[in-house]
């Protein structure tokens, strides 16, 4: 069964712990996709012009980035949009007249004070779900924000979740082994393929090269990860999976696996 598109989120936020928190937030769940994430509010309004997402996130006070979300805001009025995107803006400012500011002069839809107890990405993202239904009059055509995926949507949704995961793992993308790691995954998930050897042969034979050449870098790629990885803590929470240490990091086969098995899971 087709399932309602997730929604289409641009971030723009300066601060890495923030950054981390909401995505972190949107790989647990399925409902929300990020297309565009920045600290500066100029490559924001760039996203928002060629990725068309329904929503944005918005620090307002961008302290460590480039420019500002007044700049933003002010920018943002003048383009020739379709559909309104849903704006939330977070900010540590606690003037009340500038709260009213955002709503009256921007038109911001909603306001999130990031000192308050109860703040959190999943608080922010909800309300912008929650908002989605609300939104299809705000665009010229109407159309229906909340149309089924795509069977290439899905495709595209699933490679980024794949990207997303080893980012966090710390595989980096100058590795040859990285984009082995994200093509095994992607197969594994794709056809239900239980057997990793045969996703290995497959990339061997697609790429034109020998079994060891795509086992040996994707090795590589995953020990430089487990063991010079900035955060060993938030690794461990992201790979919950038993790794025998005489191994170093986990093989490439658990490593395949355990992605595809949580990535399925969370999109069922």
């Amino acid at each position: 069964m087709a399932k309602i598109k997730p929604m289409k989120i641009v971030l723009i936020e300066d601060d890495v712990a923030d950054c981390k928190a909401f995505i972190e937030c949107a790989n647990n769940r399925t409902d929300v996709l990020f297309v565009g994430i920045t600290g500066s509010s100029d490559e924001g309004l760039r996203y928002v012009n060629t990725r068309r997402p329904e929503a944005i996130i918005l620090d307002l006070e961008l302290n460590w980035g480039q420019g500002s979300g007044y700049d933003f805001l002010d920018e943002i009025q003048k383009f020739d949009l379709d559909i309104r995107p849903i704006i939330a803006v977070t900010t540590q400012n606690r003037n009340l007249d500038r709260h009213a500011q955002m709503h009256a002069q921007y038109a911001v839809d909603f306001l999130f004070c990031k000192f308050k107890e109860d703040y959190s990405p999943d608080i922010v993202i909800n309300h912008l779900l929650k908002f989605r239904s609300f939104a299809s009059n705000r665009s010229v055509n109407n159309p229906s924000l909340q149309s089924l995926e795509t069977p290439e949507e899905l495709q595209n949704r699933i490679k980024q979740r794949i990207k997303a995961e080893l980012d966090i793992f710390g595989v980096n993308v100058r590795y040859k082994g990285r984009s082995i790691g994200e093509d095994a995954i992607y197969i594994l998930l794709n056809k239900n393929e239980k057997d990793t050897e045969t996703v290995f042969q497959e990339l061997a034979r697609t790429r034109g090269t020998s079994y060891n050449n795509i086992v040996r870098p994707l090795k590589t790629a995953i020990d430089d990860a487990w063991d010079n990885h900035d955060d060993p803590d938030a690794l461990l929470k992201a790979y919950t999976a038993p790794v025998r240490l005489a191994n170093g990091g986990p093989t490439p086969t658990e490593f395949t696996h355990y992605y595809a098995r949580k990535i399925r899971k969370d999109m069922e």
